[in-house]
């Protein structure tokens, strides 16, 4: 059958998807550690020293510009899907730093020998979807010849300095909230093995293409001390960042942790992204389970790898009713409870609890 004819399955033509191609944190780890090391630049507010989301730059006016760049290969199989999947996952970088996006650039891998131009096409219409939802243009790009599908964008935003959010500066006291459900990473493996149902799909492409333009909004609230979205390395990854960045512990309530619908049931057969396994190796020996929680289950869930996956708050205890008004003003009234906290830096940076 011709593939006119046939159904589209990108994700048959890609060894990972989404943020599962993500290098591991202990190879980049080793990478980052070999890196040249480069001259002081006192307008380069965020740079790689944070580890955070996006580099920020100070023009000079009381304000900053935002660079950031994030592409991966397919995690679905729709073109058109998969485009605006990865665009908002690449998007989330400018809001997770409290910022506004202003532009973007495609980036383009596709193995031509293999699939059509038109269908290349149809990832590009999107990117350029998600794009139009957020309010910025899709200004040019870049494309080669690739033995893989790959498709994201480099994007520029801007942001008052004085809302800068960086994802290591949270505080002692601090609640934190996450505005999405974990398990994509999951979901998408049981897409791409067959096993996903029909209404676990709908849901899944509905998250992942969901823009965390809310990031904006808390950008502007003083007592939102630290942000990150979660994406490649897990909850437990960048949560992990976040509490060793800022001299501190996260304390994380199992039971409170928004889960998507069906992800249990596929733990439960054995379905998950081989990265799971390679976030865990890296930073497993920096996580305490208290008696009582699921170890077996959280292993799987905790280290999965999520694609556009929700913004990890740090906020003051002032400020929680302020920040939970805001969540529930733009939907998000689900995500409104803290999953934990920021405690005292203990033995290890991350504390599970039933």
């Amino acid at each position: 059958m011709s593939e006119a004819n046939e159904p589209i399955r990108l994700t048959k033509y890609s060894h990972g998807g989404g943020c599962g191609c993500k290098i591991s944190p202990k190879v980049l780890e080793e990478i980052l550690e070999g890196s040249l090391a480069m001259p002081d630049e006192d307008k380069l507010l965020v740079g790689n020293s944070s580890r955070d989301d996006a580099a920020v730059y100070d023009l000079g006016n009381g304000t900053a510009v935002i660079s950031t760049t994030d592409f991966f290969m397919p995690i679905v199989d729709d073109p058109f899907d998969f485009g605006r999947i990865a665009a908002a996952n690449a998007i989330s970088d400018i809001y997770a730093m409290g910022g506004k996006p202003l532009m973007a650039i495609a980036i383009l891998g596709w193995p031509v020998d293999k699939l059509s131009a038109s269908v290349a096409r149809q990832v590009i219409e999107g990117g350029r979807k998600s794009c139009i939802l957020a309010g910025i243009p899709l200004a040019g790009g870049h494309s080669i010849d690739s033995p893989e599908p790959i498709f994201g964008l480099a994007v520029t935003g801007i942001v008052n300095i004085e809302n800068i959010k960086k994802n290591d500066t949270a505080k002692e006291g601090d609640y934190l909230l996450l505005t999405k459900p974990l398990g994509v990473g999951i979901l998408s493996t049981a897409g791409k093995r067959g096993h996903l149902k029909e209404e676990h799909r709908t849901a899944l492409i509905t998250q992942l293409s969901t823009l965390n333009s809310i990031g904006g909004i808390l950008g502007e609230v003083k007592g939102v001390n630290a942000m990150t979205d979660v994406t490649g390395f897990g909850l437990l990854g960048h949560v992990m960042e976040m509490a060793a960045g800022s001299g501190l512990t996260a304390e994380i309530s199992y039971a409170g942790l928004p889960v998507a619908d069906g992800v249990r049931d596929y733990i439960a057969q054995k379905i998950f992204p081989d990265a799971t396994t390679r976030n865990w190796n890296s930073y497993s020996a920096q996580v305490k389970f208290e008696k009582g929680v699921n170890v077996m289950e959280a292993f799987t869930l905790l280290p999965d790898p999520q694609t556009n996956g929700g913004l990890l708050i740090s906020v003051s205890p002032s400020a929680l009713s302020e920040v939970q008004a805001i969540l529930k003003a733009n939907g998000l009234e689900a995500f409104a409870s803290p999953i934990g906290q920021m405690k005292a830096a203990a033995d290890k940076s991350v504390i599970i609890t039933p």
